[in-house]
């Protein structure tokens, strides 16, 4: 069962930036994604960017495309999400999440991390 560890999440002003971080291990499958989801208060969980091994490629949320970026360091296990422009609709807890394939709904995901905390606010 793959184990995903996310960092990064904190309090940042409107405009401002942030990178999160997601550490994974415990992937032997050689196709797999991993997904960057946002969850707001009294909101559904919603999917924002995915990555796709072994060839990087990207998809993402048209809520966050061209502010956010998704990348990965395939050499130490961890996938990053670059975040510019923040907007207080933003905020909420970010989780990642590994899927053994290609699938990025929230069904094909089969391990997720605790999740951080992202607050955009003055």
């Amino acid at each position: 069962q793959p184990q995903l560890v996310e960092s990064g999440g904190g309090l940042v002003q409107p405009g401002g930036s942030l990178r999160l971080s997601c550490t994974f291990s415990d992937i032997t499958w050689p196709v797999y994604t991993i997904g960057w989801w946002r969850q707001g208060p009294g909101k559904e969980r919603e999917g924002l960017s995915f990555i796709s091994s072994p060839d990087n490629s990207t998809t993402y949320a048209a809520s966050v495309k061209g502010r956010f970026t998704i990348s990965m360091d395939n050499a130490k296990n961890t996938v990053f999400l670059q975040m510019t422009s923040l907007k207080p609709e933003d905020s909420g807890t970010y989780y990642c999440a590994a899927s053994l394939g290609v699938g990025i709904t929230i069904y094909d995901m089969d391990s997720w991390g605790e999740g951080t905390q992202v607050t955009v606010s003055t």
